[in-house]
């Protein structure tokens, strides 16, 4: 009760009550409150009775009224909903969606020639809280995957399946697959990571200064050097990554990676790859070279449409996204390039086994 009645937030009337009821307790007297607070005696002797029959706290609120009848009918709120469920473009405007603007303004054109008058003067905040009540929000957008794929389910199956493969043969000791040694399997997650930049900076980088500048300073201005093509695949029981960095990722620079693979491993050693459905994986020219190889010695698992998120080697184009890509500047392709493959071969000096973690056992 003091708090309140020192406030300077809480609202004048409760501010006031709580006074007069603090003022109450230490003088008795209806008149000498009136007089010391500012207010009229009967403002206080109310104020005294509502605390007796309401108690102290409740007393300080004001009591419910009935108001104003609404001037917006229901059936006008319906109709102004419905209209914001549409979008402005339906209705000739040059807007993709409403802005609570240009809605009202529209329901004050064209409400009342349809029926509801109570609209003629509707103004813009009433119609962002009709739109709040019924949790509507026209002027924004949330995104969703719209599953394409038909056969989504059994193609994610056989994805887990291989992933739980692989877990089954690292369980039990399988022979490591690197490129010295031999074996009868090699399972590699494969992807490429396309239109990475070459930007390069006007001026140089300034370091941070201690009680200066805490951050590296850099001129807004940059050059653009041209795009790179990361083709990457993660050997899933070693942990090797076998790279190229490429301008470009049709089908021969697919089939140029297909052969580093096929040096990489010895003859005997059967290569599958998770991948997904891109057209440069599924082309003649690809094709006609999987022909030519012996039986047996590649095949793929293709991820379904919109499933990009199954494949293990995402993980790793997103640590490269955030340790080696991040804020980069080079002065050329060539040392995007060469950048690039250095963070490959430190990742090989240590290779890190990836594995998938997450509901294999009810997917699959």
């Amino acid at each position: 009760m003091l708090e309140i009645s020192r406030s300077r937030t809480e609202p004048t009337s409760r501010v006031e009550r709580a006074r007069i009821i603090l003022a109450y307790l230490q003088d008795p007297s209806a008149y000498a409150v009136a007089r010391a607070i500012g207010v009229t005696q009967q403002t206080v002797t109310r104020c005294l009775g509502r605390a007796a029959e309401l108690g102290v706290i409740a007393a300080l609120d004001d009591r419910p009224r009935a108001g104003r009848d609404p001037v917006i009918t229901a059936e006008a709120k319906t109709w102004l909903v419905a209209l914001a469920c549409r979008k402005a473009k339906e209705l000739g405007y040059p807007h993709e969606l409403w802005t609570t603007r240009l809605l009202a303004a529209h329901a004050r054109q064209h409400g009342p020639s349809t029926g509801h008058p109570s609209l003629a003067k509707l103004a813009q905040g009433t119609v962002c809280k009709i739109l709040a009540e019924h949790e509507v929000k026209p002027h924004k957008v949330r995104y969703y995957l719209d599953q394409r794929d038909p056969e989504f389910e059994p193609k994610m199956a056989e994805i887990l399946c291989v992933y739980r493969h692989v877990a089954m043969l690292r369980e039990h000791g399988a022979k490591d697959q690197d490129s010295d040694a031999g074996g009868s399997l090699a399972i590699v997650s494969y992807d490429e990571k396309p239109g990475i930049q070459a930007i390069g900076t006007t001026a140089p980088d300034r370091p941070p200064l201690p009680g200066t500048s805490p951050t590296v300073m850099r001129d807004h201005e940059y050059k653009r050097h041209g795009t790179l093509t990361l083709m990457a695949g993660i050997d899933l029981l070693t942990g090797h990554v076998h790279a190229l960095v490429r301008e470009r990722h049709r089908s021969r620079e697919f089939i140029e990676f297909l052969k580093l693979l096929n040096a990489a491993y010895p003859a005997d050693t059967a290569i599958e790859l998770i991948l997904d459905n891109h057209s440069a994986h599924v082309s003649h020219e690809t094709t006609n070279w999987l022909a030519a190889q012996p039986i047996g010695r590649f095949t793929f698992t293709f991820t379904p449409t919109h499933g990009s998120w199954l494949n293990l080697i995402e993980g790793f184009f997103s640590k490269l996204a955030r340790s080696v890509l991040r804020h980069i500047r080079v002065r050329s392709k060539h040392e995007l390039k060469e950048r690039l493959m250095a963070f490959i071969a430190d990742i090989n000096n240590e290779p890190v086994v990836h594995t998938w973690r997450y509901k294999i056992d009810d997917a699959a």
